[in-house]
């Protein structure tokens, strides 16, 4: 079978003709998502390098709030991936282009690892990127596309969370942060959620 033959076996996708319709750069929406899950994959791979560098008596408590927010990451991989392919999308066949078409930089274990504080500042600016990343996909879809946007605002209220996390870790702010039931809970975007099924 050619490609065009591919092509013209595929029938009218009224989902994406409805929010095409509603004015939504589908193309531009798609390359939104992949550098989005392409952040959330890098992210949960860095994490993993981060928590365990985070040592000693202090790390040891940081390494716990770390992890929340790694296997969170991944939560959001797995929540907007469906949605990339539902769009007509998907993810790049080489895990290296994937990793280099992401969204944000790589949250690469800093040079003084053992200052936490570095640590920290690293997993936050990851966080931060994430919002202003997931906030393009919301206001893109608002009141236009009601999927994308419900799975994006998810990933965004975890997202904000982390944020509050490392920055309380940094200045002593308070934060709300609570201990998640267990590890990766993602309340917004997880089993519970209603999003993923683990």
């Amino acid at each position: 079978m050619t490609t065009d033959n591919k092509k013209e076996s595929i029938p009218n996708i009224v989902a994406i003709e409805v929010i095409k319709k509603n004015g939504v750069d589908v193309e531009r929406l798609k390359e939104l998502i992949t550098k989005g899950v392409g952040a959330e994959f890098t992210t949960y791979y860095y994490y993993t390098i981060l928590r365990m560098h985070c040592t000693g008596l202090e790390g040891e408590g940081i390494k716990e709030i770390v992890e929340d927010a790694r296997i969170e990451d991944r939560n959001h991989f797995e929540a907007m991936t469906p949605r990339l392919y539902e769009l007509g999308g998907s993810l790049p066949r080489d895990i290296r282009d994937f990793a280099n078409q992401a969204g944000c930089p790589d949250a690469f274990l800093p040079d003084d690892w053992e200052n936490l504080e570095s640590i920290i500042k690293v997993l936050l600016e990851a966080e931060q990127c994430a919002i202003r990343s997931w906030g393009e996909v919301c206001d893109m879809t608002a009141g236009k596309d009601p999927r994308t946007y419900d799975i994006a605002q998810r990933i965004m209220q975890e997202e904000v969370e982390h944020e509050a996390w490392f920055i309380e870790l940094l200045s002593k702010r308070p934060s709300g942060h609570f201990r998640r039931k267990f590890a990766g809970q993602s309340p917004h975007t997880g089993s519970q959620g209603g999003l993923i099924h683990l």
